[in-house]
This record gives C-alpha cells, sequence and structure tokens, in this order.
C-alpha cells in the first residue's frame, strides 16, 4: 500500500526545491561573472594573442612586440620571494601551533600575523622601499622587490599552515609521544607528512598574489622598460632591476600613448592565464596528496 504525500510534506519538498534552486544561482553569481570577464578579455586581446607575443621583446616604445622581459621578471620575483617567504612561514607556523605556549609574547606574534595579513600593498610598497632600499641599502632591485613581496605572502603562508598542522588529529601525535619519540622527530615523521598537502597549496595560491601585484614591485624594484635578449632565460641580475608582468601592464595603460588596443589585453589574458594555471596546479596537488592520505 503507497503512502499518501501529506500537505506538510508536500510544503517541505517545496521548501527543499527552493533552497537548491537558491543556493545553485549563489554559485552561479560568482562563476559567470568570471566567466563572462575571461570571455571579454579574450574577445578583445585575440587579434595580439600568439607564440610570438609571449616570447618575443618590446619593440617601438612598447607600442608593439610581444611580453617576454616582463614575463622573466614576474618569475624571478614570484620564485625569490617564496624562497624567503615559504621556509620562514612554515618555520613560524609550526613554532606557534606546536611549541607556542599560550603567553603575552605568543598572543602578540598571532596578533601581528593577522593584523600584518591585513596591511594594504601600498603599505607594504613604503616600508620595502624604506627597509630595503634605503636601510640595508639594496637599491633598486630584485632582491628589495623580492623581499617586500616575501614579507606580504608571509602573514597568509603562516595561517594557512596553522590550518594545515591543525587538521591532523592529536591522537597521531600522542601515539608517537607513547612509545617515546621527541616532539620534533612527531613533527618531522608524522605531522608535517599528513598536512603537507594544506602547507603546498597556501605556498602556491600566494604566487598568484606575487605575480599579480603593482604597488611593492614598482616602488622597490620594478622598471618601465630594459633591453633584454629574444629567449634569454637569465637576463637580470638579483641587483638590477627588471619589468614584470603586472607593472608592464600598467605601463601599457597609462604611460605608452599609441598602442594597439588589444596589446593591453593579450598583457592582462597573459598575467590572468599565469594566475589561473596556477590555482588549477594546487588543486590538483592537493587532492593528489589528499587521495594519498590514511586518514
Amino acid at each position: 500500500m503507497m503512502f499518501a504525500i501529506t500537505p506538510h510534506v508536500r510544503r517541505k519538498q517545496r521548501h527543499e526545491t527552493i533552497a537548491k534552486w537558491v543556493f545553485f544561482g549563489m554559485a552561479a553569481s560568482m562563476i559567470v561573472p568570471l566567466v563572462l570577464i575571461i570571455g571579454y578579455l579574450v574577445e578583445r586581446a585575440w587579434p595580439s594573442l600568439s607564440l610570438g607575443f609571449l616570447i618575443d621583446v618590446p619593440a617601438r616604445g612598447m607600442k608593439e612586440g610581444g611580453v617576454w622581459p616582463a614575463l622573466v621578471g614576474t618569475i624571478y620575483l614570484v620564485v625569490l620571494s617564496l624562497a624567503v617567504s615559504a621556509p620562514v612561514g612554515v618555520l613560524a607556523a609550526v613554532y606557534l601551533n606546536e611549541y607556542a605556549r599560550d603567553n603575552w609574547f605568543n598572543r602578540i606574534i598571532n596578533l601581528a600575523v593577522i593584523n600584518l595579513a591585513g596591511v594594504p600593498s601600498i603599505v607594504h610598497a613604503l616600508f620595502g622601499l624604506g627597509a630595503f632600499v634605503y636601510a640595508a641599502r639594496f637599491g633598486y632591485s630584485i632582491i628589495s622587490a623580492s623581499l617586500t613581496l616575501a614579507i606580504m605572502t608571509l602573514p597568509v603562508i603562516i595561517a594557512s599552515t596553522r590550518e594545515a598542522l591543525a587538521s591532523v588529529p592529536r591522537t597521531f601525535r600522542e601515539a608517537c609521544w607513547n612509545v617515546g619519540a621527541t616532539r620534533w622527530q612527531t613533527i618531522k615523521a608524522v605531522v608535517l607528512p599528513n598536512s603537507i598537502s594544506g602547507i603546498l597549496t597556501g605556498i602556491i595560491l600566494q604566487v598568484s598574489r606575487a605575480a599579480g601585484e603593482t604597488a611593492p614591485i614598482m616602488f622597490t624594484g620594478a622598471v618601465f622598460f630594459k633591453a633584454v635578449q629574444k629567449g634569454d632565460f637569465f637576463p637580470y641580475r638579483l641587483h638590477e632591476q627588471c619589468m614584470a608582468l603586472s607593472m608592464h601592464l600598467y605601463t601599457l595603460s597609462t604611460q605608452v600613448p599609441g598602442v594597439k588596443e588589444s596589446v593591453p589585453f593579450a598583457t592582462a589574458v597573459l598575467l590572468l592565464g599565469a594566475v589561473i594555471l596556477v590555482n588549477a596546479t594546487a588543486i590538483i596537488l592537493r587532492g593528489y596528496l589528499r587521495a594519498r592520505k590514511k586518514w
């Protein structure tokens, strides 16, 4: 015998359907603008998008040519900044999550990390100008710009690493301690391997921010134009200034009259594509490492 659907059940089903479509609309409201923005940029940039645009150097006062010097300069800045911020951020997070006691000193450190994450990039730029360009006497250089980006990305790496470390069950630690392992042996052999997916994801996602920032590198190490040989993978020295994609896009959009309309859009598509590629890599890597977990 089939049970009849009561008005109360029908009302619950109707509410469930409404909630499902509301949530779907919220998700679509985040995806649709992104697709429209990417489609608009690609459509406007299409006349200039080519392999030659990627590997060529600027010509005729940056009105023609490609973005190779800016692309290589961006790689320099991102790699060097992460080489500084990733080890420092991970080690700081290990201390705060595994060793730090609940006292006034460690509370101040936590508060400083939280506040540093909310500082505008232009303030980081002024700090880098004073601390690295003038005080440390690195001058306007790749070193100064990279250290400024490292300071800017450091708090987010610390926060994401702490979350990854905290996700490892405490029972794992207690099991190691019960068999005589020291705290550092436990961290090295159990905690870090089981939290590596979250740590790497947080680090890789900071590439997007480091690659897209303009103010910090504009004040400390980016330059309007620098002559570079086509296809040269090592065109800069660390004490020199360099071009960068974000700075190059700003320059094309505001300082270069008569530039072909599609060129700034092509630069924006290249920068956006690099960010999407890095984010996709982070997602794939996170999924692969999580699939290897046994818990």
